[in-house]
């Protein structure tokens, strides 16, 4: 019986799900500069956008778009967190609209 050369199998390569990844966070990034108003939107994609764009930074050659993404997500969700704290407050106070005629 002939023994065969021990070939070990390469390392998998990536599919490419880094530069989805960083293309998503993104464009969440840039939704999220629009809905940080609400911080029911804001807060989750803020969350989602810091994430994907840290999974798409193993990409070398997607890097500059996943730290752009992380960024704008991060700015929304400073904000959205901002949002919400004050009206928070807002509410807790009595401070804010009136709505009684």
């Amino acid at each position: 019986m002939e023994s065969q050369p021990y070939n070990p199998s390469p390392a998998p390569t990536s599919g490419g799900n880094e530069r989805v990844m960083s293309i998503a966070s993104l464009v969440i990034g840039v939704v999220n500069l629009c809905a940080w108003f609400l911080p029911i939107c804001g807060v989750p994609l803020g969350i989602v956008g810091v994430v994907l764009g840290f999974l798409g930074m193993k990409d070398p050659s997607q890097k500059t778009l996943a730290i752009i993404g992380m960024v704008l997500s991060g700015l929304g969700l400073i904000a959205a967190c901002i949002n919400g704290a004050v009206g928070a407050y807002m509410g807790l106070t009595g401070e804010g609209f009136q709505f009684a005629p």
